[in-house]
């Protein structure tokens, strides 16, 4: 059990990461209000974006961090056959994503960094997820649905999909909805 000796602020928006981070039994807060430009060098590492992109969010909270403030902040990334997946920008690009993972492993990865004023500490946890064949049907039936614009790769695990879909998992669950918590448990009670 963590007695956290800080005020927790997440910075993230996802109502995924705000249910994970509760299940861990912490109170905290949200913080908002920071446009954090989300893009990266395209000739980074795939495996490295996650984590870049969590330096760079905590990097927009921390100058209003208070001595007394710890501040949480994450970047989940689906990769492909060596391509990020983003954020689907419409229906057909969801089924279009949605396709490309049908009846293939792909990696979750999710960056996290913990900030203080005197400190900050980052990493990344790495799931591999392969899914079934999914008919074009089943994956149509999903994206008109649960509406996964707002999750990378267009799929939330939690959801249908990853109950007919997800053939097997090797690594964290929670890792593929936004908070690797075993993970993160364990880097704030050595925080």
């Amino acid at each position: 059990m963590i007695t956290p000796q800080y005020d927790i602020l997440l910075a993230s928006a996802s109502p995924r990461r705000r249910e994970l981070l509760t299940m861990l039994g912490l109170n905290f807060t949200i913080a908002t209000g920071k446009d954090v430009d989300e893009s990266y060098d395209e000739s980074m590492p795939a495996d490295e974006v996650a984590q870049y992109l969590s330096l760079k969010k905590a990097e927009a909270y921390r100058c209003d961090l208070a001595d007394n403030q710890l501040l949480i902040t994450a970047d989940t990334v689906v990769i492909n056959d060596g391509k990020i997946l983003g954020k689907p920008a419409n229906r057909q690009e969801a089924i279009a994503m949605i396709k490309s993972l049908s009846g293939h492993q792909h990696k979750v990865v999710t960056g996290v960094t913990i900030s203080t004023t005197t400190r900050q500490s980052s990493f990344s946890a790495e799931t591999l997820v392969e899914f079934a064949q999914l008919t074009d049907q089943e994956i149509e039936h999903y994206v008109e649905t649960y509406k996964p614009m707002d999750k990378a790769g267009a799929y939330g695990i939690q959801e249908w999909i990853g109950c007919i879909g997800v053939k097997s998992i090797n690594g964290s669950f929670y890792n593929v909805m936004g908070l690797p918590l075993h993970r993160l448990y364990t880097e704030l009670k050595e925080f």
